[in-house]
């Protein structure tokens, strides 16, 4: 493949809702370009955006891929971004490199939440964005209807590029608004002109006035020929819309069918004209950001850069700035879709794949020795969704460790948590449907299984009351025998950080100071697994104040033991219960879910501290929680708002569980230990 310059360039990603038709849209843009020789359909797991297994098996994308074509001497390189929430991070990756969005909308399903959660991201990034109405070949499509909704959802800066020409209830072709002329579809995006039926004059005069007036907007001089009532030329008008596309002050909406590839040839008409070239670094010095790493067994595995500036050759050495390591670089690909195509170089703006480097990861910058250039990675969500793991077949945890280490290098939002203390290994993510392919990537790419399973909860043990016990060990069996006694008090020490306090108060020398330290190891231990429900012992006062020893049999095993018998026989006289960690929870909902939202966490034992509003149209409530009631939190508030909710929580504290959960956890402990 040719290098391209920077202005040559454009870097799109498609986003929207889940289902909205976005591979099939790349898949027709690559078949009118001429990738392909026929059009293959995700439904038939022969399309060229989804091509991994587990994308075939689900019929729906999973990653984000890549597939660049040429438009009349422009490349396109063109984002296909996964539109369910569980792959956000894919979406991330791709925004951190795209400099251009198409949001994706399928004309009989309409606004969804993808289509929202697809223009916040626009927002967030301050992305300029078209709006691409794919499925206009169906019957029932309300192209008006639709226009307006979209109008009310978004506000005037959305506006018409086309309007659909329809004969027999059948899309036949479009109406250019800018150049006022009708086109007819031949076969695919292949047209011809033709007259503008008069049942389209209406859409098109006010799809006209509004194209006009955003024009008439970009300049004092344009706004004055306006109400002089004077034309513009199409000169003016490209580059009014140009700029006011790249400060996304005008969405332009586009028509067509992905499916029959109608439309294909205005929509890249349209990104080449009006979608800005990418931004780059005014110097020859190589510089390029890794911005997705892709692992596969039987391909290998390929880091995704974005050049940042220069002139990116094969076989360049050049150091990673992150890890402070030299990169030999190797051969240089364009990947499109699974297929690894060596090219010699890319320049500024483009996006290319490297394979095998040693040291470099997803975020990292690569730039020449002693450069001082460092780029912001892709960010993506924080998981909070996790399930326990572990491997079905016994002796295949070394496996199950090497496929998953594999898997995080390729997604961001996976994580790995090793639970020491419930003897679990956690593994996080954005959502369960995320989990559960992990787990069957795992199975086919590597095969290896494990088992997902709900998590153990980090209680804790503590007690109420002041008790004061005796604690006494002896045994004689011959020779010197054993002996400990110890009398102790325990008391709540009113801090739930620390597992316990030690004093003494000896006098006259009951237990020789040599013992103390026997008998605070006594406690020591004992703390590390509760008596109530094997759960780690907080908030604990252990005094020692008198006792008994023998000259000959007193040793410190003898009193550490002495020590033992009475923690576990003063603990369960104290009153003692159980403390489950609480957290602090955001949620973030569109104002109407806030009620809804609400009521769920009075059901799930949360209290609500407060509501404050975050953005237009959305609210953070704030509340504390139970952690063992935000498990399938995720799940739940997907259904609730639609998939437009989101959540993040942090440890806050312990509290005294109430008593049917205690009798719940200690049930549950006795189930384990039979």
């Amino acid at each position: 493949m040719k290098a391209y310059d920077t202005k040559d360039i454009r870097n799109v990603v498609l986003m929207g809702h889940g289902g909205s038709g976005k591979s099939t849209i790349v898949e027709a843009l690559a078949y009118c370009t001429g990738i392909t020789t026929r059009m293959g359909k995700v439904a038939d797991g022969n399309s060229i955006s989804d091509y991994d297994k587990e994308e075939q098996k689900r019929q729906f994308s999973i990653s984000t891929s890549l597939i660049p074509v040429d438009y009349n001497g422009t490349k396109i390189n063109l984002l296909d971004a996964p539109g369910y929430f569980d792959f956000v991070g894919e979406v991330e990756e791709a925004l951190s490199v795209a400099d251009a969005a198409i949001i994706v909308v399928n004309a009989k399903a309409g606004i969804q939440p993808g289509t929202r959660k697809a223009w916040d991201f626009c927002e967030d990034y301050n992305l300029p964005r078209f709006i691409f109405i794919t499925g206009m070949d169906d019957a029932e499509a309300d192209f008006q209807g639709l226009l307006e909704n979209l109008s009310a959802e978004f506000g005037t800066k959305i506006s018409p590029l086309q309007v659909p020409i329809r004969e027999n209830g059948k899309l036949t072709g479009y109406v250019n608004v800018v150049k006022v002329g009708g086109r007819k579809w031949l076969e695919g995006s292949k047209k011809v002109e033709c007259e503008i039926p008069a049942d389209c004059n209406g859409a098109l005069e006010v799809a006209r006035n509004e194209i006009m007036e955003a024009v008439a907007e970009t300049s004092e001089e344009l706004m004055e020929k306006f109400f002089n009532g004077e034309e513009f030329t199409s000169e003016e008008i490209s580059a009014a819309l140009r700029s006011s596309v790249a400060t996304a002050d005008l969405v332009p909406v586009l028509i067509g069918s992905g499916i029959n590839a109608q439309g294909m040839d205005f929509l890249m008409q349209v990104i080449v004209k009006y979608a800005p070239a990418p931004q780059v670094e005014e110097t020859n010095d190589t510089s390029l950001v890794i911005w997705k790493t892709l692992v596969d067994p039987f391909i290998g595995k390929y880091s995704m850069f974005k050049v940042m500036s220069g002139t990116m050759k094969s076989d360049m050495t050049l150091m990673n700035v992150n890890k402070e390591t030299e990169e030999k670089c190797g051969k240089l690909f364009v990947l499109r879709g699974k297929e690894a195509i060596e090219t010699p170089e890319l320049k500024a703006g483009d996006i290319g794949a490297l394979s095998k480097l040693s040291v470099t990861s997803t975020g990292d910058t690569l730039a020449p020795k002693g450069s001082e250039i460092k780029y912001d990675g892709p960010q993506v969500e924080t998981p909070y969704t996790y399930l326990a793991y572990k491997a079905v077949n016994k002796g295949e945890d070394d496996k199950v460790a090497a496929g998953i280490s594999k898997l995080l290098e390729e997604d961001k939002t996976l994580r790995v948590v090793n639970d020491s203390e419930n003897r679990q290994s956690l593994l996080y993510g954005i959502g369960e449907q995320q989990l559960e392919i992990v787990k069957s990537k795992l199975e086919n790419r590597y095969k290896v299984k494990i088992e997902l399973s709900k998590p153990k909860f980090a209680y804790r043990e503590t007690i109420r009351k002041k008790v004061e016990v005796r604690g006494r060990h002896k045994k004689q069996s011959g020779g010197h025998g054993q002996f400990g006694d110890v009398l102790m008090e325990y008391e709540p020490s009113g801090d739930l950080t620390t597992p316990y306090v030690f004093e003494e108060k000896i006098f006259g020398g009951s237990v020789p100071k040599n013992f103390f330290p026997a008998v605070e190891k006594g406690i020591q231990e004992c703390v590390l697994k509760g008596p109530v429900a094997g759960y780690p012992v907080v908030g604990v006062k252990a005094t020692l104040t008198d006792g008994s020893y023998h000259p000959v049999d007193s040793n410190e095993m003898s009193f550490k033991m002495a020590s033992t018998l009475a923690f576990k026989d003063g603990f369960m006289k104290a009153s003692p219960v159980i403390l489950e960690p609480i957290a602090t929870l955001k949620v973030t909902v569109p104002d109407s879910f806030t009620g809804d939202v609400m009521g769920d966490l009075n059901k799930r034992r949360g209290r609500v501290l407060g509501m404050n509003a975050v953005k237009a149209g959305k609210t953070c409530v704030e509340a504390e929680i139970p952690m063992s009631e935000l498990f399938g939190y995720g799940t739940d508030l997907r259904s609730m708002t639609g998939g437009i909710g989101s959540f993040a929580y942090e440890f806050a504290r312990y509290e005294q569980a109430p008593q049917d959960v205690m009798d719940a956890v200690i049930a549950s402990a006795d189930k384990d230990e039979e």
